[in-house]
């Protein structure tokens, strides 16, 4: 498998790459645990085939494209944004399907790290007399599957924080009160990052104190794959009320070795290392990658929003600014970050800024040592 520089592809390629991302990015809300992939086929400059995975078990996108584009498939050339599998699971190969299709070429944005591939779709590829290469649009791949690849290089999901906020840095009145700081918009919004996450987590604290329900409302009758709901409850306070446990999507309980289940309690639970009543915060995420979660949307309360930027676990922060002052006696944005000089800050970098409604929408990332 040969990795080249963007500037050894043509302008076609990384036309028909744009196009296949574009079209990954139709299975954000179905494909989980698997990555969203597009594969494009073109011959002669013109596109004969495309095709996107949309959900896991069924065909993946390099099959659909070579369903659309027939017996012009021979000697075409194949754009994927992420390595043809070579391994069986509840579908075949894609690899080998490219190679009975009779295709001559495949541009590939990036390796796949899944250890049952690899490098081995690029090599059963060569092995057919098939031109591989990788590396065209791979940083756009990579933002596209960043919990997938965080799952697989990592071993934990990728960690997304989201929060609304007042300008003055608030997230709720002193008693508790927050509905609502941010406008309809971005509450509709939030539906479209809840979709794409695997799991939405919230500690104990706050299902005592808002009931969030923490599903997914679209709306506009997008197919989605309900999130699993995800409560941090030290000792198991909350398992037995809610609107948590309402509705068609899972729930699961993490709790201590030493909670004390409420008799006649049917719920899913597990158990993760604590110190007191402090999770592990890490391997409460590394068991959520072992059930195949790619991505965690966090909406809870300070305490735990700031244990996790504490602990260098947030990913990234989705933040809501909303044009309201809340005042110095409302609760903050984060607890617990223990700041007490300059030199201790948190930088953050600004990755995307747009206006939704009548706020702002930050979205953020913790900048690597900082």
């Amino acid at each position: 498998m040969t990795t080249v520089t963007e500037a050894t592809f043509t302008a076609f390629d990384h036309q028909c790459m744009a196009r296949a991302l574009r079209l990954a990015e139709r299975g954000a809300y179905t494909t989980r645990p698997n990555p969203m992939v597009g594969c494009v086929i073109a011959s002669d400059g013109e596109v004969i085939g495309e095709g996107w995975h949309q959900r896991a078990g069924e065909a993946h996108a390099e099959v659909l494209a070579l369903q659309a584009a027939g017996d012009r498939a021979r000697g075409a050339t194949a754009y994927v944004t992420l390595e043809p599998c070579a391994h069986t699971g509840r579908t075949g190969p894609c690899a080998d399907a490219l190679v009975a299709a009779g295709v001559a070429r495949v541009v590939a944005a990036m390796r796949d790290p899944f250890p049952q591939v690899d490098g081995a779709g690029f090599d059963r590829l060569r092995a057919a007399g098939i031109e591989a290469s990788s590396g065209l649009m791979e940083t756009q791949a990579r933002h596209l599957n960043r919990g997938y690849l965080s799952r697989q290089e990592r071993g934990r999901p990728w960690l997304r924080v989201k929060l609304a906020t007042s300008l003055d840095g608030r997230t709720a009145m002193a008693n508790g009160d927050s509905k609502w700081i941010s406008g309809e918009a971005s509450r509709l919004d939030v539906q479209h990052w809840r979709a794409r996450a695997g799991a939405i987590l919230t500690g104990a604290g706050t299902v005592l104190a808002d009931d969030p329900s923490l599903t997914v409302r679209l709306g506009d009758g997008t197919p989605f794959e309900p999130p699993l709901r995800v409560v941090l409850d030290p000792g198991l306070a909350t398992v037995a009320r809610g609107r948590v446990r309402e509705g068609d999507a899972p729930t699961l309980y993490v709790h201590t070795a030493d909670a004390k289940p409420p008799r006649q309690i049917d719920a899913q639970r597990v158990v993760a290392p604590a110190q007191g009543s402090n999770f592990d915060l890490l391997a409460v995420l590394q068991l959520l990658a072992a059930r195949g979660i790619n991505e965690v949307q966090v909406e809870a309360g300070a305490t735990l929003a700031g244990a996790f930027i504490a602990a260098g676990l947030a990913d990234e922060i989705l933040l809501y600014v909303a044009p309201v002052l809340l005042g110095d006696r409302a609760r903050p944005l984060f607890g617990g970050l223990g700041i007490d000089t300059m030199a201790q800050r948190t930088q953050l970098e600004i990755v995307d800024a747009r206006t939704i409604g009548e706020d702002q929408r930050l979205l953020l990332r913790p900048l690597a040592g900082r």
